[in-house]
C-alpha cells in the first residue's frame, strides 16, 4: 500500500472482548456490529483501494446513545472513527484496527421545519437529498448538492464542508449550516450556533464544519432552507479546445455573471457519460460546459443571451439551451452520474483540488500532460465556476504498479493546484489521501498551530487520528 496507517495499539486489540462487553449495554443489540463478516461492510469508504477492519461498529439512534459511547471510549482509551454513509473519496471514514466506527446511519429523522424562518433541524444521518425532499412540498430546498447527494449524509457533508454543482451561487455547507449538536470526545453534549443567522462569541461553527470528524460527533444540525427559484434552464456549450472552455468560464465570472452552476467535462468524460446517460452531449467536442441560470423565463433568457455572447468569443462548436424540464433533467443526469459511469469501465481515483478560475486553461493542459507522461487516461469533470477540480485518473487495479502511478499523478496534480494559488481540497477533505501533502501547502508553524487547536478538543488524539495531519511531527497536547 502507498498510504501508511499507524500501527494498531496491541493493548486495545488484546482487550477487544472486554471493550465489546462495555459497549453492549449502551446501545440496542442490533446497533453493535461485531462479527468479521458484518464488520467487512465498514472496512472502506469511497477510497476503495484501502481497507482496514474496524475493532467494532456502533450504530446509535440518539444523541444520548452517542454520548454514552463516546464517554466509554474516552474513559477506556478507545479510538473512534466517525462515519456517515461512507462515501468519502479521500478515505476520511476508513477504519483502524484499534478503533471503533461510530456510524450515524440510523439517525435519519427530521426534527423540525420552520418555513417562516427558513430553517430545518435534522438528525445528522439524514441524506443530503432527503432534506430537500422534506421541504419541497412548500417550494423550498437545501442548496448544497454533492454528486453523491442521494447517499451522502449531512454529517459527512459537515465533516468535509461539501459543496456541489450549485455552490457557485449558493455556497458550500458552511454557508448553509446554522447550528449543530456536537458530542465531544468525553461524551459532553454541546449546542453550537442555532436557528438564527449569527451567534455571539467565537465562530466555533466555522471550526467544526470541515474538521473531518476530529473535534467531535455531530448528531443534529440546523440548516438553512431556501425558496426554490421560479425556473431554471441549463445550456450545453461545446468547444474544440480545452483551453477555450477554461477561458470562457473565466470570462463569464469576470463579467460579473453568477450562474447557478458552471460544470466542465472534457472529451473523455463526455464520451463515458454519454454512453451511459444518453444526455445528448456533443460527442465531437473536446470540452463542454453545462451552464445553468435560474429565475423567471425573462430573467433566464436575458442571462443566457449574455452568456451566449461571451461564449461566441471562444469559438464554440455547439450551443444548445434546454427547452423542457425533461431535457434539463437529462443534462443533469449525465453530470450527476459521471463518477458512476466512469466506474463501469475502469478503476479510478477522483481527485479534488481548487485553483483560481483564471488558471483553468493552463492547468487543464498540464493535468493532461501529467497523466499522459505516466501512460494513464484522465477524465476531467468538475465545478468550473469556482475552480474546484475533480480529475478522474483511470487505472487498472489488477495491473501491478498502476495504482501507484495513478496516486503519483494525483499528487502532482494537487501540488500543481497549490503552485498556481489554489489548495489541496475543495470539498472531499484531506482524509488519508492528502495527509502527507499537507506539508506542501503548509509549513510546520502552520501545521503546529492547527494541531494545537485540535488538541483543545481531543488532547489524546482518539478522534479519527489517522487522518488530515502527517503521521510524523504531530504536536502533543
Amino acid at each position: 500500500m502507498s498510504i501508511r496507517f499507524p500501527e494498531p495499539d496491541p493493548g486495545i486489540l488484546g482487550r477487544r472482548e472486554a471493550i465489546l462487553e462495555g459497549l453492549r449495554p449502551l446501545v440496542g443489540p442490533e446497533a453493535l456490529v461485531t462479527t468479521e463478516d458484518e464488520r467487512r461492510a465498514f472496512e472502506t469508504d469511497g477510497l476503495t483501494a484501502y481497507r482496514q477492519m474496524p475493532l467494532a461498529v456502533v450504530l446509535p439512534s440518539t444523541t444520548e446513545e452517542v454520548s454514552a459511547v463516546m464517554a466509554y471510549c474516552h474513559a477506556n482509551g478507545v479510538r473512534v472513527v466517525p462515519r456517515g454513509a461512507g462515501t468519502s473519496l479521500a478515505g476520511g471514514a476508513i477504519a483502524q484496527a484499534d478503533a471503533i466506527i461510530l456510524g450515524v446511519g440510523k439517525m435519519t429523522r427530521v426534527l423540525d421545519i420552520d418555513f417562516e424562518n427558513r430553517t430545518a433541524r435534522v438528525q445528522s444521518g439524514i441524506t443530503n437529498l432527503a432534506i430537500s425532499g422534506a421541504v419541497s412540498h412548500e417550494g423550498f430546498f437545501y442548496a448544497p448538492d454533492p454528486s453523491s447527494q442521494l447517499a451522502c449524509t449531512i454529517a459527512g457533508n459537515i465533516a468535509m464542508n461539501s459543496g456541489g454543482a450549485h455552490c457557485l451561487k449558493y455556497g458550500v455547507t458552511t454557508n448553509n449550516l446554522m447550528g449543530v449538536t456536537l458530542v465531544m470526545n468525553d461524551g459532553t453534549v454541546v449546542e453550537i450556533g442555532g436557528d438564527h443567522l449569527d451567534s455571539a462569541g467565537y465562530d466555533l461553527l466555522g471550526l467544526i464544519c470541515g474538521s473531518e470528524g476530529q473535534l467531535g460527533i455531530v448528531t443534529e444540525a440546523t440548516v438553512r432552507i431556501l425558496r426554490a427559484a421560479e425556473g431554471a434552464r441549463p445550456a450545453l456549450v461545446g468547444f474544440s479546445k480545452v483551453e477555450d472552455a477554461g477561458d470562457c468560464v473565466a470570462a463569464i465570472i469576470a463579467a460579473g455573471i453568477i450562474p447557478v452552476a458552471i460544470e466542465y467535462m472534457d472529451r473523455e468524460a463526455i464520451l463515458i457519460t454519454e454512453d451511459f446517460a444518453k444526455a445528448g452531449y456533443p460527442r465531437d467536442a473536446e470540452a463542454m460546459l453545462i451552464i445553468e441560470v435560474e429565475g423567471s423565463d425573462a430573467e433566464c433568457s436575458a442571462m443566457l443571451a449574455r452568456i451566449e455572447a461571451i461564449a461566441q468569443g471562444f469559438r464554440p462548436t455547439s450551443l444548445r439551451v434546454s427547452k423542457s424540464e425533461a431535457e434539463s433533467a437529462a443534462i443533469w443526469k449525465g453530470r450527476k452520474s459521471a463518477f458512476g459511469a466512469t466506474g463501469r469501465i475502469s478503476d479510478y481515483i477522483c481527485m479534488d483540488g481548487t485553483i483560481p478560475t483564471g488558471q483553468l486553461g493552463p492547468v487543464l493542459e498540464r493535468i493532461g500532460a501529467i497523466c499522459a507522461e505516466k501512460g494513464l487516461r484522465v477524465a476531467n469533470v468538475f465545478h468550473a465556476g469556482d475552480g474546484n477540480l475533480h480529475p478522474l485518473i483511470l487505472f487498472d487495479i489488477n495491473t501491478p504498479g498502476e495504482l501507484q502511478k495513478a496516486e503519483a499523478a494525483g499528487d502532482e496534480i494537487l501540488k500543481l493546484c497549490v503552485e498556481v494559488g489554489g489548495c489541496l481540497t475543495g470539498e472531499h477533505g484531506v482524509g488519508i489521501e492528502k495527509r502527507e501533502l499537507m506539508r506542501f501547502q503548509y509549513d510546520q508553524v502552520d501545521l503546529d498551530q492547527q494541531m494545537r487547536v485540535r488538541n483543545v478538543f481531543d488532547p489524546r488524539w482518539l478522534m479519527n487520528p489517522a487522518k488530515v495531519f502527517p503521521l510524523e511531527g504531530r504536536v502533543a497536547a
